[in-house]
């Protein structure tokens, strides 16, 4: 099993809709652990790491998000695994 990490922007109408909220309850059935944080900019940022298809799987559903959101735009990055034991959003 390979694991990765990835850090994913989204932007769009992602605060205040319960958006860390829904990505957390999705990257936990998906066993992907991480955050979700508010940005002060609008955008949520959000660390996600386990298995690649995993991973690349809750990549997929960020692009549309909970259905009281507005996803425009994600950007992704890959970084360093950093061993997350849980996903959370604080």
């Amino acid at each position: 099993m390979t694991e990765i990490a990835k850090i994913i922007y989204v932007s769009g109408k992602v605060q205040e809709v319960g958006f860390r909220f829904n990505t957390q309850r999705e990257a936990e059935r998906l066993g992907v652990t991480g955050y979700a944080r508010n940005l002060p900019d609008g955008r949520v940022v959000v660390w996600a790491e386990g298995e690649a298809a995993k991973v690349r799987q809750l990549v997929h559903w960020l692009r549309q998000g909970p259905s009281n959101a507005n996803v425009e735009s994600i950007s992704e990055e890959d970084v360093e695994v950093a061993q997350h034991r849980h996903f959370d959003t604080g």
